[in-house]
């Protein structure tokens, strides 16, 4: 199972920093063009965890995804 963590920016103007975990996958690039495919779908989402909350983001209210080398700060 491979985690990345996304800066993901609102269309509200605000940021927050998300893990993304995908099984079966152990290519960081291939787990980042998924969950920004599926966030681009017409009806997209992606489960997402907040420290201990589970967040799940409906591309429709994402402006933009950022994905850093070392992670952001969770």
């Amino acid at each position: 199972m491979t985690e990345i963590v996304l800066r993901i920016r609102l269309i509200t103007g605000d940021s927050l920093d998300v893990a993304y975990e995908e099984a079966g996958t152990a290519d960081v690039d291939e787990v980042a063009e998924h969950a920004v495919a599926a966030l681009a779908a017409d009806s997209g989402m992606i489960r997402t965890r907040h420290g201990n909350r589970v967040v799940v983001l409906y591309g429709r209210g994402v402006a933009a995804v950022e994905l850093a080398p070392r992670g952001a700060v969770l």
